[in-house]
């Protein structure tokens, strides 16, 4: 999952918005920590499930990482100003359903899923995007 972290922070530039779906444990958080660190964070990468976002100043950018798992009603975010983090930032989502309604269209979305005793992931988005991460992933 660090792997495909950093494959799509390679390929990610801002203004982007990734949403990471799947069942607690599936990897999620893994995955942005291994964004992070390709972007050159050198700190620990957990989890924002009490805060709901981290922010994290990575070469003149900044990089949200969003856990919405805890989040009561989607109105959370409006209150939270929600629009002013996604304006020209990388802003990665887990639980993105919870915030439905209020949360724009992801440019990217992963689905994770538990399948035997590893993980199938599967991305939809712009196709050229989904492209460029199968041959990334393939070097």
């Amino acid at each position: 999952m660090e792997r495909l972290g950093a494959v799509l922070a390679q390929l990610l530039h801002a203004p982007a918005l990734l949403f990471l779906q799947g069942d607690l444990g599936m990897g999620k958080t893994t995955l942005a920590r291994g964004f992070m660190r390709e972007r050159g964070h050198k700190g620990n990468v957990k989890s924002p499930t009490y805060t709901l976002v981290e922010p994290y100043e990575l070469g003149g950018e900044t990089i949200y990482h969003f856990d919405l798992y805890r989040l009561c009603d989607p109105e959370e975010l409006e209150f939270m100003g929600i629009r002013d983090y996604l304006n020209a930032s990388i802003a990665l989502v887990e639980w993105p359903d919870k915030g439905m309604g209020l949360l724009p269209q992801a440019d990217l979305e992963l689905m994770l899923e538990s399948h035997g005793e590893g993980r199938v992931g599967t991305f939809s988005g712009e196709a050229a995007l989904l492209h460029a991460i199968e041959q990334a992933w393939q070097r």
